[in-house]
């Protein structure tokens, strides 16, 4: 991108633990950056983060944090994006937002670059990250859905802490020691929701992420069916969704089984899955070989595994999905649409 005009980029939510690893792969990528733009709460501005062998100071972020900003790629929180978010617009940048806030808005994209990179061009000045157990989903489906087409979904997620924050991944080591200790686990964090009943993480499976919504069916869940159908442009798919917290750190964990509208070779499957872009296939189940998060952490891909036949229905297949939820799941996913803005214009 060397010969791409430069851009002056602003991160929103920059000592977050999903604006750290933005940062990080603009630097690794060599985004074409004129100025660098750090912003946050007041509670962490002056904070210095280094970039390209210079120190950055943070500021705090407001309504005219955004003068002269062409690209402002925003994590720090759905309140924050709604407040700050047409302030940068109005400026004349366009938002990338990593939050819940603009996602199901009809006049905003929600864009999987390997899904729907074209939904980009449509933006009114914001285009939407999706749910990090949505993007890597999504992104393995895809090929098949342009193949044989889809007709349900049914996925059952195992999402690493980190998703819940750096203090959730902290609350999850802390009690891991005191349960290898003897000693009683008091919960403080999870699952983050709107009772202030807080469960154990550590050596446990909490059935619960976000908060439950009238349809019993949690915030995450129904993110899920509908991102998926938006991604997807096909209202038609069934999806249904059970996410569980696991004391995991990294890398969020999907099992999917998809009824597929045509028959197919499992054979053929598995090549589609090999050659989709941002996907790797591991899949050797006579050497256990197979996605697992501890090896999708810190790598930008898509693992996919498992890939087999439904005993009880022909044109369903059951498969395995990981992928590492701050850089897929949220950060590489957001710096993957920013890309492809500088390259068109």
């Amino acid at each position: 991108m060397s010969n791409q005009k430069l851009f002056n980029v602003a991160v929103v939510g920059a000592t977050g633990a999903v604006g750290e690893q933005i940062i990080r792969l603009l630097e690794e990528r060599n985004f074409p950056i004129k100025e660098l733009k750090l912003l946050s709460s007041a509670r962490s501005a002056g904070v210095r983060i280094p970039f390209k062998g210079q120190d950055v100071i943070v500021q705090e972020a407001n309504p005219g944090s955004f003068e002269g900003v062409d690209i402002a790629l925003f994590s720090a929180g759905g309140d924050v994006s709604k407040a700050l978010a047409p302030h940068a617009v109005e400026a004349g940048a366009i938002c990338i937002d990593n939050t819940s806030a603009f996602r199901m808005d009809a006049d905003t994209p929600l864009v999987v670059p390997e899904v729907n990179m074209d939904k980009i061009n449509e933006h009114k000045g914001i285009i939407a990250n999706p749910n990090c157990s949505t993007i890597q989903m999504v992104a393995a489906l895809k090929p098949l859905y342009d193949r044989y087409g889809i007709s349900r979904i049914i996925v059952s997620t195992y999402q690493a802490v980190s998703g819940a924050g750096a203090k959730a991944i902290q609350e999850m080591l802390r009690q891991s020691k005191e349960v290898l200790a003897g000693h009683d686990v008091k919960p403080d964090i999870l699952p983050v929701g709107s009772l202030p009943v807080k469960h154990q993480i550590a050596f446990n499976a909490i059935p619960q992420i976000d908060k439950f919504l009238d349809n019993g069916f949690t915030n995450e869940e129904m993110k899920m069916i509908l991102e998926t159908k938006k991604i997807m442009g096909d209202e038609s798919i069934d999806v249904t969704a059970t996410c569980v917290r696991i004391p995991v750190v990294y890398g969020h964990s999907e099992s999917v089984y998809v009824e597929l509208k045509e028959d197919f070779d499992i054979e053929d499957v598995k090549s589609l899955l090999a050659d989709a872009p941002g996907i790797v296939l591991v899949d050797n189940p006579a050497e256990q070989q197979y996605p697992l998060a501890a090896d999708a952490a810190g790598k930008l891909d898509t693992f996919v595994g498992r890939v087999r036949r439904d005993l009880s229905n022909p044109r369903a297949l059951n498969m395995w999905i990981v992928s590492d939820n701050l850089l897929k799941g949220a950060a590489w996913n957001a710096v993957q649409i920013a890309e492809y803005i500088a390259i068109e214009q």
